[in-house]
């Protein structure tokens, strides 16, 4: 049975990804400080802001994906601040570095060398990633080292059977928006698609199964945004 590891399930896409991999016959591991509220997840705790995590989760992850050689990886996890460049500090923008970008570096290291033909490295971007907006610096910043890395995921991994795709959502309607963006913008804010609505965490999911399923989108970075209107 092929295995799901996706950091960051306890909420949001992360959630919604966890039970549409799970009815797709995935089983399914998540990598977080809160456990996914999915019944059937293996949870490990852990937190990917510690340059040390990979230790404390290595031998309950090998564990749980004894045998399995088909491996879909999912960098889900994510710290959004609003913050910018003239005020933030070196010290959040590491913070920030090393929960979007170090520790999905330092979980390929560790789980690419099992990985069989099929299975695949798959990123969540954000519309950020190609573009920026007044005081999102770091997550604005991190998402474009996000694509980056992925571009170089395919090509290191060119030969392998292994395959990559980031996909970047638009503004979704998650715990991680609304703490991010205040309630009386938020109807601005969904007028900002071409649908005049937010995106739903199911709607994201779909769209990362598609990727983990479809290694004819190897290298691809793909917005799913609903189509957003530039102002």
């Amino acid at each position: 049975m092929p295995h799901l590891v996706i950091t960051g399930a306890s909420a949001g896409i992360g959630t919604a990804t966890a039970e549409l991999f799970q009815k797709n016959g995935f089983d399914v591991v998540n990598l977080s400080r809160r456990p996914c509220p999915l019944s059937g997840v293996k949870n490990i705790a852990c937190d990917l802001s510690q340059p040390d995590f990979i230790p404390a989760i290595q031998s309950e992850l090998s564990d749980a994906l004894e045998g399995s050689k088909q491996i879909a990886l999912i960098h889900n996890a994510a710290l959004l601040i609003n913050d910018n460049i003239a005020s933030t500090d070196s010290a959040q923008l590491r913070r920030v570095l090393e929960i979007n970008i170090v520790a999905a570096s330092s979980l390929n290291q560790l789980l690419i060398p099992r990985m069989g033909e099929g299975s695949s490295v798959i990123y969540v971007g954000s519309t950020l990633g190609e573009k920026a907006v007044p005081n999102s610096f770091t997550y604005a910043t991190s998402k474009h080292a996000v694509i980056g890395m992925m571009r170089a995921t395919c090509q290191d991994l060119a030969g392998s059977g292994i395959h990559t795709a980031c996909i970047n959502p638009g503004f979704t309607n998650t715990e991680m928006l609304r703490d991010h963006v205040p309630a009386d913008v938020m109807p601005q804010i969904a007028a900002m698609s071409a649908f005049e609505r937010l995106i739903e965490p199911e709607e994201i999911a779909t769209a990362l199964l598609f990727a983990v399923q479809n290694p004819v989108i190897n290298g691809a970075a793909i917005n799913a945004n609903l189509g957003q209107i530039e102002r």
